[in-house]
């Protein structure tokens, strides 16, 4: 009896297990990989991050060792203008924190307003208010002015009168802000909101001084139709936003702080955060003024 030949096909019927078994063992490798790269810790990723910035630019970091559950994400420092600014233990601090003094000086100077302009604030034409560093005190621009002109009228006269005579009592500086709507003007006297705004502070600064209010504490500046402090889309809207301001600082550098930037934009946080960085460049090396034959120049001392 004859052995039966096997086909070619008999032959090789089972070679697809291994392919189909290598396949099998790569796809699971794949599967492990994306699962351990999606969850890498975000909190030690951040940390190894910002450790190698601060190795490339110089930033004196601290390494701390990294922690092994989820860690809470810093606000980005970028934000500085109106982010709260966390206490520091820096003894640079007691120059820019508020005393009692001064601190019930402000607070006298609210009450006085207040009670003082009860209707006007009742009627929604005045309000005061105060943070930390400074007061305020908003008129509409109909109590004090026609329209276009920068001239006090005579119904200004018993309120900048009586704003006068609470101020009067304190030393602190103060300076008036001018601001308009988004109309274009169309004067000869006044070619742009600038001017107008910029001439109704200086009108009730004059006024103020006219009232008693010592000259060398004052000072006027206009922001035009920049600052709005509301939509000016309606007549209600531009009417809000032709306003002026009476602001009173604690100290002269609260006052020159605020009128870098405007009261409308600019927070408590940020004016302390201003300030405290002058210092910090105060404390580097004064900046000196030389004048030479070739002109002007500036030079830096070098902090002892």
């Amino acid at each position: 009896m004859s052995r039966r030949r096997r086909t070619r096909d008999e032959q090789h019927n089972d070679r697809w297990v291994v392919s189909y078994a290598d396949f099998i063992t790569l796809l699971l490798a794949f599967f492990v990989v994306m699962y351990s790269v999606s969850s890498v810790n975000e909190g030690k990723f951040r940390i190894v991050s910002e450790s190698l910035e601060g190795v490339f630019r110089g930033v004196d970091y601290s390494f701390d060792p990294i922690p092994v559950g989820d860690i809470e994400t810093r606000a980005d420092r970028r934000d500085i203008g109106l982010i709260d600014q966390q206490p520091s233990v820096d003894p640079r601090e007691s120059v820019i924190t508020l005393n009692d003094e001064e601190a019930k000086e402000l607070q006298q100077i609210q009450f006085d307003a207040k009670k003082r302009f009860q209707e006007l604030i009742a009627d929604g034409e005045l309000s005061v208010s105060s943070t930390r560093l400074w007061l305020e005190i908003e008129i509409q621009s109909s109590l004090l002015f026609a329209s276009g002109s920068a001239i006090p009228s005579l119904d200004a006269d018993p309120i900048l009168e009586a704003i006068a005579a609470i101020l009067g009592r304190y030393d602190n500086p103060l300076h008036v802000e001018g601001f308009t709507d988004d109309r274009p003007m169309q004067s000869d006297l006044y070619p742009s909101n600038w001017e107008l705004s910029a001439a109704r502070a200086a009108g009730v600064v004059r006024m103020l001084n006219h009232f008693g209010v010592a000259p060398e504490r004052m000072a006027a500046v206009g922001y035009g139709q920049y600052q709005p402090k509301v939509s000016n889309i309606t007549a209600r809207g531009r009417s809000k936003n032709r306003r002026v301001k009476i602001i009173v600082s604690r100290d002269e550098r609260v006052r020159r702080a605020l009128t870098s930037y405007g009261s409308e934009f600019i927070s408590d946080d940020a004016v302390e955060a201003i300030l405290r960085e002058r210092i910090e460049t105060e404390q580097s090396g004064a900046i000196k003024q030389v004048e030479t034959e070739e002109g002007v120049i500036f030079t830096q001392d070098s902090a002892e």
